[in-house]
């Protein structure tokens, strides 16, 4: 379960409370004192499995899957097999292969199924969403100090992977070349990397993500005609700068040319909103906000991204670099 799944436990516990028709049955871990930790703070039940979990509450209609990614096939395919309705938490899978079994359980089992991006539903992304014209340039960094949190994957799949997703989603375009240098620091896997991306648009997406930085940084900034939009996730902010008469007013701008406008923000956590859409899929059986074909194209922009670091490693010796 771990410190997400505690989260997930806590948003699902506040969503009853709130009045949402949902209630929060139990939380599963194979470490027992730490599902009872979390089931005594949430006044829930604690199972050591899943199979402790589906055959004692035979009620259960949806699962929150926040278990390594290593583990995401086995445990989701177990709930999808015994009726359960999953969200699975990023990146959907280790492999493609592992990310197509997961597409097939769902479908033949007829489960809704969501992947755990969250950005998606960061309140500055939806307010982006109706400015989207024809993105043309992307710009977008994710740092984050060192934690000994995730690092059962390269960064690529434990931050970039968010961007990568939003901007896949943006961009609406397949992609035509991937170009990526990445390195380990503090870790057995790539720490820091920096990717190019080039669509079939003409379309051109820079991203940079470190999990050893000194600082902590969300931004995303984007230039299409007349326009350029800067989102930041962390504070959920919008600005637009737009050159010529459709430049709306509201913040002061240094040149009468450029008018600069913040689009109105619903200020609401990410995990809040992206559960509460999950049970809206549910109860409407209905394609989730973001579908496991969603998960497995940003699964495999990943995996091509990581294979693309490998190669530059390999022109320019890297290999042979000791991970520590």
């Amino acid at each position: 379960m771990g410190v997400f799944g505690r989260n997930h436990a806590r948003v699902y516990k506040e969503l009853e409370q709130q009045g949402e028709p949902v209630r929060l049955v139990g939380v599963v871990d194979p470490d027992v004192n730490r599902a009872d930790t979390v089931a005594r703070e949430f006044g829930c039940k604690a199972f050591g499995s899943v199979l402790q979990l589906v055959t004692t509450h035979s009620e259960v209609q949806a699962a929150s899957v926040a278990v390594p990614t290593v583990h995401h096939l086995p445990v989701a395919r177990e709930l999808m097999e015994a009726g359960v309705d999953v969200l699975i938490e990023k990146p959907l899978a280790s492999t493609l292969a592992e990310a197509d079994e997961l597409v097939s359980v769902a479908a033949a089992r007829k489960r809704v199924a969501q992947v755990g991006h969250l950005e998606r539903f960061n309140p500055a992304v939806r307010a982006t969403l109706p400015i989207l014209t024809q993105p043309m340039f992307f710009e977008v960094h994710r740092l984050s100090v060192f934690t000994p949190r995730s690092l059962d994957v390269d960064v690529v799949l434990d931050l970039m992977i968010h961007d990568l997703d939003i901007v896949l989603a943006f961009a609406q375009s397949p992609i035509k070349e991937v170009r990526a240098v990445g390195l380990p620091i503090l870790s057995g896997k790539v720490d820091i990397a920096n990717v190019r991306l080039e669509f079939d648009s003409g379309c051109i997406a820079n991203f940079t993500a470190s999990r050893v930085s000194t600082e902590r940084v969300r931004k995303l900034r984007f230039f299409q005609p007349r326009q350029y939009v800067s989102l930041d996730y962390s504070r959920q902010e919008v600005l637009v700068f737009t050159v010529g008469p459709d430049g709306s007013a509201g913040v002061p701008s240094v040149n009468p040319q450029i008018g600069v406008s913040k689009p109105a923000v619903a200020s609401e956590e990410p995990l809040h909103a992206e559960l509460k859409s999950f049970l809206n899929s549910i109860r409407e059986r209905s394609t989730p906000v973001v579908s496991l074909d969603d998960g497995r194209r940003a699964l495999g922009l990943a995996l091509e991204i990581l294979a693309a670091i490998r190669e530059h490693g390999n022109k320019v010796n890297l290999a042979g670099i000791a991970r520590v």
